[in-house]
């Protein structure tokens, strides 16, 4: 083997005596020559730190799923004071265990859990409706003209004939399949919420759905339960990922457990593995600490980051822990060995670490809050590992070493693959994959599949693909409650709002109403949408009220001094449908679902109409409700992705040119990594995926630890070519030292994350499926891609260092003839 060249020698050194403690770089000494209080130091930071644990919360909030700068976004948020109750909010339906709502003992039960909702914090009390608030009312043309009130009789006392007045009530008020079930075993009450408590702190949606769970049990459940509740809502499903995530903790444990073991079974040095897996717990402290620090919380969004970060440390512990034992098996000292590890991989794994930070802090620019703050989690995690895990773990290895049996057993296997017919046939197989035939079958294989999984990648969604919560199982509390509410009630929970902006009292001209009718009946007509409400169906019916309900009144009069009368009638009655200064009017269509396909098609119409019909006077803003602010949301989703991608796959390779020096180098490490986020899409695709802002980041994750993968294979490699060697011989090298750690950690991680699969949450299971596949093809494409086109690319590597060793010797050779030497 050539020896290499401007690359000091690493002799096996048995005795501390024989080695030069000021060799090495500068960091590499003040590291070594200081490992006490390198030791010390992490010591007291990780005490420090996980006392900071002790304020860790999680928490999510409704304002942080939003877009803030999306133009239909700033739309909403500028106008949601005006509003009324068109924002966040929670669906409540209490059903009667036994005959219909007319009962005295279910109206008791009603009342009471209405006035016990009301109290709740956060609760925008105002606009909260029910049978039982004061907000929904009734009206009836008589002979005499309009009367109304509250649905709920003011002498409501219980009796017969006040429950004769309240049935008679809801019939006149409309709001069979809206607040009353059409069967009348049910009622709802729609409860929407502030962005903020009275103390102005976020609500604490977890609080919430726990204080509504109290709710449920206490009134729903037992024995002498008279009725179910039924709940849903952003709030409550996000409270129910938070109840949940004592069970998801439970698998992180599993995941944990079972690196532990596969890493043993590798290494059968018990000091080690526990070492590896102790600094990644390490560094998840730290992290969770600064995350306390700087004011942040954990999200249901963010929950995996911890584990991806531990993830990313075993990756980076096994080569350290791995390069170790194969140095202390040759018989170098412990000491001697961590330094020698530290020399060659130091490098590598900085590239490596800051390629994950850079990818991660990619995701910040998707201005949606909840992914910025994963985007810093993940990103202040990553950081820490550069110390916990280069630094830490080679210092502590060099006072605790490794199993003498596991080191010889170490060495006697990289001996063995290297010999000619020796070792394991995995590795003398993948060692083939460098030959031009094999290389050329891997590559036509791949571009194949590559454009295949780019073709399915074209059908990926952007937004929810079922209805209910994706995030949850079908059979889940949250949507069995969901699926009862959309079988029973006509007006479903999602709503799609155009807000029409106008001057003061604009709203109230003939003009205006004309353009909000039309927008409705235009609205209408788009499959998906159940039904649309306005102004001017309020305005219709009030006018047709004046002439004793006679329907051909039913219309929007061009005499503007009726219409000014029944506005008149809106804003005394409280109208929803204006603001006090009659500038605002929404246009609300329900919808069936809030699928993706459902969502577009009613945006796009909605878009061509605000276009089309916009004025100086008369604006038409897109959108509010909550199925217009997930509209918006996809938008902002669907433009991000492409762009996350490239900026993530431009920062990897820049890192990448500036550690191996080499464009086809770069080339040879990020084509595996683009083949397995095409692919990744592609499977998205068939599990039924859409993307959304919980799985926008679960791609760049993955691909922040696959350049791991890469990385150590690729510089190992191309270390060994800069010796002289041949590209078959260098890749063999690597395989037998970093190349068989980087199958180690792909097989361990997706062992781990595969058990996600059976998680109560779906969430949580779609996320395991997904980086399961994504370790298993970054190992792949790092093991199988790497050489097959280092064949092609980097032969030259090979090439130049032997003929610079060439022009060595002829020029030594040289001078001893000419009797210069």
């Amino acid at each position: 083997m050539a020896t290499p060249i401007n690359q000091p020698k690493m002799e096996v050194i048995r005795d501390l005596k024989d080695f030069n403690s000021q060799s090495g770089s500068l960091l590499e000494r003040m590291i070594f020559n200081n490992r006490v209080l390198i030791v010390l130091g992490c010591v007291l930071l990780t005490l420090f730190f996980g006392y900071q644990l002790r304020d860790l919360r999680i928490a999510a909030s409704y304002e942080k799923m939003l877009p803030q700068s999306q133009e239909y976004i700033r739309n909403f948020l500028d106008n949601r004071a005006e509003l009324r109750g068109m924002g966040d909010s929670i669906r409540i339906s209490v059903e009667a265990k036994e005959g219909d709502i007319f009962n005295p003992e279910y109206l008791a039960q009603l009342a009471k859990i209405n006035d016990e909702i009301f109290i709740l914090p956060g609760v925008d009390r105002p606009w909260m409706k029910s049978i039982f608030t004061p907000v929904v009312r009734w009206t009836e043309v008589t002979e005499e003209g309009f009367t109304g009130g509250p649905v709920l009789p003011n002498d409501y006392d219980g009796s017969p004939r006040s429950i004769k007045d309240l049935r008679i009530n809801i019939a006149r008020a409309d709001v069979v399949g809206s607040l009353v079930a059409h069967d009348y075993r049910s009622s709802m009450i729609i409860v929407p919420l502030m962005s903020s408590d009275a103390q102005g702190k976020p609500v604490d949606y977890e609080a919430l759905s726990r204080s509504i769970e109290e709710i449920r049990q206490r009134y729903g459940q037992g024995p002498d339960a008279k009725v179910n509740l039924y709940v849903i809502g952003f709030a409550k499903l996000i409270g129910d990922l938070i109840a949940g995530l004592e069970k998801v903790m439970v698998f992180f444990l599993v995941a944990v457990i079972i690196a532990v073991g596969i890493i043993y079974a590798y290494t059968r040095c018990i000091r080690s593995t526990l070492l590896v897996l102790g600094c990644s717990v390490i560094a998840v402290i730290w992290q969770l600490g600064l995350v306390v620090l700087l004011g942040y919380n954990l999200d249901p969004f963010s929950m995996l980051v911890p584990f991806l970060v531990f993830a990313i440390g075993v990756s980076h512990g096994a080569q350290k822990m791995n390069g170790i034992m194969q140095d202390i098996g040759r018989g170098t000292h412990r000491l001697v060995a961590a330094r020698y590890t530290f020399r060659r991989l130091f490098l590598a794994g900085m590239t490596a670490l800051l390629a994950d930070v850079v990818g991660f802090a990619v995701l910040m620019i998707i201005d949606i809050p909840v992914i910025r703050e994963l985007a810093l989690t993940a990103s202040i995690g990553v950081s820490v590992l550069i110390f916990t895990n280069l630094i830490l773990i080679p210092v502590m290895l060099s006072y605790i070493g490794v199993s003498p049996k596991a080191a010889a057993r170490s060495l006697k296997a990289e001996q063995a693959e290297l010999t000619t017919n020796g070792g394991n046939p995995i590795w003398s197989g993948l060692a083939r994959f460098t030959e031009r035939r094999l290389a050329v079958v891997v590559i036509l294989g791949s571009v194949a599949l590559g454009a295949w999984g780019f073709m399915e990648s074209l059908k990926l969604q952007v937004g929810d693909l079922d209805a209910g919560a994706p995030e949850l199982r079908p059979d889940s509390r949250y949507n069995q409650d969901n699926a009862f509410i959309t079988s029973n009630y006509a007006i479903s929970s999602d709503i799609f709002a155009v807000m029409v902006k106008t001057g003061t009292d604009g709203c109230s001209s003939y003009e205006t109403l004309t353009e909000v009718d039309r927008l409705g009946w235009t609205l209408a007509q788009v499959p998906g949408v159940q039904r649309t409400v306005s102004l001017a169906d309020t305005v219709r019916t009030y006018t047709a009220g004046m002439f004793e309900g006679n329907p051909k009144w039913a219309t929007i009069s061009d005499n503007q001094g009726i219409i000014d009368a029944q506005i008149g009638n809106a804003v005394s009655w409280n109208s929803e449908f204006l603001n006090t200064n009659c500038s605002l009017t929404p246009v609300l269509a329900y919808l069936a679902d809030h699928k993706a396909a459902t969502l577009d098609r009613l945006m796009n119409v909605a878009k061509q109409f605000a276009e089309e019909n916009s004025t100086e006077d008369r604006k038409f803003l897109l959108a509010a409700g909550n199925a217009g602010v997930d509209a918006a949301t996809n938008i902002v989703v669907k433009e991000a992705n492409r762009k996350m991608l490239l900026y993530v796959y431009a920062a990897v390779a820049l890192l990448c040119l500036i550690t191996f020096r080499s464009w086809r180098a770069v080339i040879v490490a990020v084509v595996p990594l683009i083949l397995t986020s095409i692919l990744a899409e592609a499977l998205m695709v068939h599990l039924g995926m859409g993307m959304k802002v919980a799985t926008l980041p679960v791609v760049a994750l993955g691909v922040g630890i696959g350049v791991d993968y890469g990385i150590y294979l690729l510089s190992t490699q191309l270390a060994f070519q800069r010796t002289g060697m041949s590209v078959a011989e260098a890749y063999r090298k690597a395989l037998s030292t970093t190349g068989k750690v980087v199958a180690l950690v792909g097989v361990t991680l997706a062992a781990g994350v595969i058990t996600w699969v059976w998680s109560p949450i779906k969430f949580q299971a779609d996320m395991g499926i997904l980086l399961t596949f994504m370790f298993v093809w970054n190992m792949l494409g790092a093991l199988v891609l790497i050489p097959a086109l280092s064949h092609f690319l980097l032969q030259g590597e090979s090439r130049k260092a032997q003929k610079a060793a060439a022009d060595y010797s002829h020029n030594n050779n040289s001078a001893i003839a000419g009797g210069t030497i």
